[in-house]
């Protein structure tokens, strides 16, 4: 795992406390499959262990809550992996702002945005994207549907000839108050708080919220695909979405 802490700079990136970016279920050290997947939860698990994959690359790890009791649904999980000789390893933020793998510079460029730059600092870190594309805004919209493959609900409190928007994947709705500070018509996020769909109609703000799961599955295919490229391990995604 030297290779990918090394690559997306995780002893030097912030992180939620969460996180725990990196490895963070090992096995006996052999990787001869890699399965890829947004969540490290238990039907995850389950399917990575029925994929055959001894390495499991998520965006969303399995400490959210903290360090639970080893028990229940996290007893099983962990007995599940480790019986099978599944590691799990973890990449939030490092992932989401990667100039290369990351979730907002892959949506950015299937997107079409031209000249984009790193925008809305976090701890030091520039954790989204601002980029120039002139579109209608409906279009855009369609346009979004179709990559994400699937709703795109829309605040279309902004102009409808859009120009300037900003890439924030995930749950970034609440950050539209820094999206019009940064002089952005248009944010295009996975989700938000109910407040950021009013708050976006005062500033006068397009916001697209696309799905926080499904703004964020492009990271862990590039790392799987990366995996694969320097070391030849066959890898395979697996699609369990929430439908938020």
């Amino acid at each position: 795992m030297t290779y990918l802490d090394g690559e997306l700079g995780i002893a030097r990136i912030p992180d939620y406390p969460g996180a725990w970016n990196g490895l963070q279920l090992e096995n006996g050290g052999n990787v001869t499959r890699v399965a890829a997947a947004v969540d490290a939860s238990l039907p995850v698990i389950g399917k990575a262990v029925a994929a055959g994959a001894d390495l499991l690359v998520v965006h969303h790890g399995m400490f959210w809550q903290g360090l639970p009791p080893v028990r229940g649904a996290m007893f099983r999980k962990l007995k599940m992996a480790m019986d099978a000789g599944l590691a799990v390893y973890s990449a939030h933020l490092p992932l989401d702002v990667h100039p290369e793998w990351g979730n907002n510079i892959l949506l950015a460029r299937a997107l079409g945005l031209e000249s984009c730059q790193p925008f809305l600092d976090w701890k030091g870190l520039s954790v989204g994207l601002l980029g120039n594309m002139p579109m209608e805004r409906e279009s855009l919209a369609k346009r979004l549907g179709g990559i994400v493959a699937g709703p795109v609900h829309i605040c279309p409190a902004g102009p409808p000839q859009v120009a300037r928007i900003a890439v924030i994947t995930g749950g970034a709705g609440s950050e539209v108050a820094a999206v019009a500070s940064a002089g952005a018509d248009t944010l295009i996020t996975g989700e938000g708080p109910h407040w950021s769909f009013p708050l976006a109609e005062e500033l006068g703000v397009n916001v697209l919220y696309a799905g926080h799961y499904a703004t964020e599955t492009f990271g862990v295919k590039a790392l799987a695909h990366a995996l694969n490229h320097r070391f030849g391990l066959p890898w395979s995604f697996l699609d369990h979405p929430t439908g938020l």
